[in-house]
């Protein structure tokens, strides 16, 4: 991506930070060099000299103004790249460009009809592109619940695009329960906080679909029966949730603090049955 049209690749990307109050999503670009190196990340800033940030509209809620990937695609068909960006809450903004990596400061939240453009669940994951192949753009996404989702544009080739509200294009894989065991062969879809990628994978003239995903595999440790597993975790989760519900009640800092380390405390026993593995996959699915 040449953001700033010097013949460059530039490479971009979202980040938080709590260099404002309250915490901002920043938008991070490494400028691209003749010799194929970059230059050092730096925050991206609007026509005004100050950080491009999704604003926030009052109130306590901050996932508005989190960012999460931003894409850059000439959106309203004039020539220049703009930034379509996602946020913790799973809505999105439109940063407009003006040329030469210059954005305005003032984000324009997308929409479907007059409602708010939001996909289901959180964490939007922009992914800019012509979907069903009729000319103009579609937004693609993915999700904290997993799977992935697409917007439809119904405007026409050569217009900005008008959005339908987000449907499934792949569902989400099921939810597994707390303290269930899970091993890759239990997994048949994408499960939470997918990442979407739109290529033609295979060569064959079709837009696949590479999602990335986050999840847990859960396992007992070495000794430790079914039965055992079972018994164990159920005594473990009475006590974690009596620790939570104690540093709930508490009502000074030594309490609290007392609270806390007898929390850390019971929470740690559980590697003594179970095994954890936070890991990710990466799923293909061709286009039929």
């Amino acid at each position: 991506m040449d953001l700033n049209n010097d013949g460059h690749r530039d490479i971009l990307s979202g980040s938080y930070s709590r260099m404002e109050q309250p915490m901002a999503g920043l938008f991070q670009v490494l400028w691209g060099q003749k010799d194929g190196t970059f230059k050092q990340a730096a925050v991206l800033n609007g026509t005004d000299g100050k950080p491009l940030i999704i604003p926030v509209k009052g109130g306590n809620d901050q996932t508005e103004n989190i960012c999460t990937r931003p894409a850059a695609v000439d959106w309203n068909g004039d020539g220049h790249l703009d930034l379509v960006v996602g946020n913790f809450a799973g809505s999105f903004y439109l940063f407009t460009g003006e040329g030469r990596g210059k954005f305005k400061p003032k984000p324009e939240l997308l929409t479907a009809g007059q409602s708010r453009l939001k996909i289901e669940g959180a964490h939007s994951d922009p992914f800019v592109v012509d979907w069903d192949g009729d000319g103009d753009l579609d937004l693609l996404s993915g999700s904290s619940v997993g799977g992935v989702q697409w917007a439809e544009n119904h405007a026409g080739r050569g217009k900005t695009p008008e959005l339908k509200p987000f449907r499934a294009l792949i569902k989400p894989a099921p939810q597994f329960k707390e303290g269930q065991i899970v091993g890759e062969k239990d997994l048949s879809a994408p499960a939470g906080s997918t990442r979407v990628w739109a290529d033609d994978f295979n060569g064959d003239g079709k837009l696949d679909l590479l999602v990335g995903d986050s999840v847990t595999l859960v396992s007992k440790t070495a000794g430790v029966t079914k039965q055992e597993f079972e018994q164990k975790f159920e005594k473990w989760q009475q006590a974690r949730d009596a620790a939570a519900q104690a540093m709930g009640k508490a009502s000074d800092n030594k309490q609290r603090e007392t609270a806390q380390k007898r929390f850390q405390t019971v929470y740690e026993q559980r590697t003594e049955f179970m095994r954890e593995d936070r890991t990710g996959f990466v799923w293909l699915y061709l286009r039929k």
